[in-house]
């Protein structure tokens, strides 16, 4: 069986260890030229700890990354309104949530793939397919068939954008800067923060190498010339109503790692199989980071279809299982994540001292249940 994944990030190399798991020794296609362990930090859910432990990956990501026991939301004053209690997840589902620096976990799951299976430099530019294969041109006019493709190219996704047409990318009304700063003991171990404001919000949580990794978030119109021009010290002044030491966060960010993008998630789709071709992570899936499971679902995806190619009959067999078993969930996750980040981001006075009012009265064992529809 001849089975390419496209994509040589999170969800492609997590469905390259699955396959070679259980013996289909899929080869990864990626366009970049290399690997280039870039990027902030990633928290990292327990149910796709799990995923990564059934996968048998888990490790390594463990060691390096940072147990977060507790998840608080602030106001802009930095008081408490509202926390989740993290352990309460590993009591009763074995795993930790945890925070990563996003290098070190693409480096974990590149180390556990042999390197003989991955191919850079293979940028898909077409695609046809019909019922026994698919052929895939790359952008050097080389032309490779396989008899199934594992569509994991992001939420630019050229199999999408090619079998879903009108499947593009929507605009969350937000942009966003993160990056990585050494933790001068400013940050607490093991809880990650949210502080919410009606000026903007902002996030971090403490990583296992000593620095802390942020996001901050503003409202924005899409691509807005003002925000993309952005340096460090114009960020820090857009969040300076916050307390420390978030202005020391941002200034202080190790320039590597200072990102800035417009948030965007797709409209979910019926089904992510069309046909030889099965969409994985954020081509099927793209979700707004606010619940944290961008890469976790990508995660799941992973083990789900593991699981269907090693117990079912034929692909097809397994690709209807996968549907089944991930269509839906990761609808629900697209939309409550998406519901998170608008009620976050109001700026309105009233809808702020509304939501700040009333989130404190929200019982914690409801925040805790509204979690556990993801170990499902």
């Amino acid at each position: 069986m001849n089975i390419a994944i496209i994509g040589g990030g999170i969800g492609g190399l997590t469905a390259a260890a699955g396959l070679h798991k259980i013996g289909i020794k899929a080869h990864v296609y990626e366009q970049a030229s290399s690997f280039k362990p870039l990027g902030a930090g990633i928290g990292i859910g327990s149910n796709a700890m799990l995923a990564l432990q059934k996968i048998g990956v888990a490790e390594d990501i463990v060691k390096a990354g940072m147990p977060l026991h507790e998840q608080r939301f602030l106001n802009d004053a930095f008081k408490v309104m509202n926390s989740i209690d993290f352990t309460l997840l590993k009591e009763k589902f074995g795993e930790e949530n945890i925070a990563i620096q996003r290098a070190d976990l693409h480096e974990a799951l590149f180390q556990s793939i042999d390197l003989a299976y991955i191919h850079f430099q293979h940028e898909v530019t077409d695609f046809t397919q019909d019922k026994d294969q698919i052929l895939v041109t790359f952008n050097h006019h080389d032309k490779k068939s396989f008899d199934y493709v594992i569509a994991a190219d992001g939420i630019h996704s050229v199999f999408r954008q090619t079998l879903v047409p009108n499947s593009r990318p929507r605009y969350a009304n937000y942009t966003c800067w993160r990056g990585t700063t050494k933790n001068q003991r400013d940050v607490a171990l093991h809880i990650s923060s949210e502080a919410w404001s009606k000026q903007g919000r902002f996030g971090w949580a403490p990583l296992h190498n000593g620095d802390v990794y942020w996001f901050a978030c503003v409202n924005a119109p899409e691509a807005d010339d003002y925000y993309v021009s952005l340096e460090k010290e114009g960020v820090a002044n857009l969040f300076s109503h916050f307390p420390p030491p978030i202005g020391r966060l941002i200034a202080e960010a190790e320039d590597d790692s200072f990102l800035h993008h417009d948030l965007y998630d797709i409209q979910p789709l019926d089904t992510f199989v069309y046909g030889r071709t099965l969409l994985l992570g954020d081509a099927a899936h793209a979700t707004t980071p606010n619940m944290g499971q961008g890469a976790g679902q990508a995660m799941e995806d992973a083990y789900e279809l593991m699981l269907a190619l090693d117990r079912e009959h034929s692909v097809e067999a397994a690709f209807a299982r996968f549907d089944a078993r991930r269509v839906q969930k990761t609808q629900k996750v697209i939309e409550f994540s998406r519901q998170i980040g608008w009620a976050a981001q109001w700026d309105h006075p009233f809808l702020v001292y509304f939501r700040n009012t009333v989130f404190p009265f929200v019982p914690k064992s409801l925040l805790f249940r509204s979690l556990t529809f993801l170990f499902k």
